[in-house]
């Protein structure tokens, strides 16, 4: 990880369209590693929601290292559920059929991981997973209204109609769509707080509070390079989002008595780490009972 990148005075890339902004990106910092991708992203960008994309494809690459260098996404949710008995995406002989109806930047990715049932009729619920080209045929992105939460990162409806695709190997769920939410809470996290050390590097925050956001950074590096799967690992993520809540009240203070511009962004967006705080607490729990160990 080159920390002197992360640490050294940045200027940060202009706020353009998704697609522009990521390839400015990666014009600085070159094919970088997941978490780097999420690091310098975070740092990079003038906004939490660019820091959150940055991070959303840090993750999807530890989740599909091949994955081409555009932006990409995936693609579970149906009728506000990831559970697979919910879903009614179908693969058949290499074709999608359905609807996913909440999808990250869709509008701007260029390839769609897409999580489909491919078991025959009567047998239990098995899942596979798809790419496809956004813009082939029989793939269509439905944008929809802009969120308060993010409203620079933008989502869709993803419609496939007989839409080829690629089928990733391994089981859909075990092996691609249950590690990523691991995946994403560790490299959105880093990417996060290399947005906030990078304002506070900037606005002349406490040193004490700068060093628990670096040592915080230190603690997602550690974290990335475990197995997503592993209880250990779960623990380890709780012990961070905990120390990153406990910065919480020095956060709102240096916000407040620094640039208006930088308090109201913090102000919006700075739910989204909580968005999947239930989840996250359902794999504390299943990861202590697991390892035998109560906190």
């Amino acid at each position: 990880m080159p920390w002197q990148q992360l640490l050294s005075p940045q200027a940060r890339l202009p706020v353009v369209g998704l697609e522009a902004w990521y390839a400015s990106l990666l014009e600085r910092i070159g094919n970088p590693a997941p978490l780097q991708l999420a690091l310098l992203g975070g740092r990079l960008a003038a906004t939490p929601g660019l820091a959150f994309l940055a991070g959303y494809q840090g993750a999807l690459r530890a989740l599909w290292p091949s994955a081409p260098w555009t932006l990409g996404a995936l693609c579970v949710t149906e009728n506000r559920s990831t559970r697979p008995a919910d879903m009614h995406m179908r693969m058949q002989a290499l074709s999608l059929d359905g609807r996913k109806d909440f999808v990250t930047a869709a509008d701007a990715a260029d390839w769609l991981l897409v999580a489909a049932r491919e078991e025959a009729v009567g047998a239990p619920v098995q899942l596979a997973l798809g790419v496809v080209r956004n813009g082939a045929p029989g793939v269509r992105v439905e944008t929809l209204p802009a969120l308060p939460l993010m409203p620079d990162v933008s989502h869709g409806r993803l419609h496939l109609h007989g839409a080829q695709c690629e089928r990733l190997p391994g089981d859909g769920w075990d092996a691609y769509v249950k590690p990523f939410r691991t995946l994403e809470d560790i490299h959105v996290l880093a990417a996060l707080t290399a947005w906030l050390f990078g304002v506070g590097q900037e606005s002349a925050w406490p040193q004490a509070l700068q060093l628990r956001l670096l040592g915080l950074l230190a603690g997602c590096a550690e974290v990335a390079r475990q197995c997503p799967s592993a209880p250990g690992s779960h623990l380890m993520l709780a012990g961070l989002f905990a120390q990153f809540e406990s910065c919480s009240a020095e956060l709102d203070s240096a916000f407040a008595s620094g640039d208006a511009h930088w308090a109201q962004l913090w102000q919006r967006d700075k739910g989204l780490l909580s968005m999947a705080a239930t989840a996250r607490s359902k794999r504390l729990q299943k990861a202590q009972a697991l390892l035998g160990i109560h906190l």
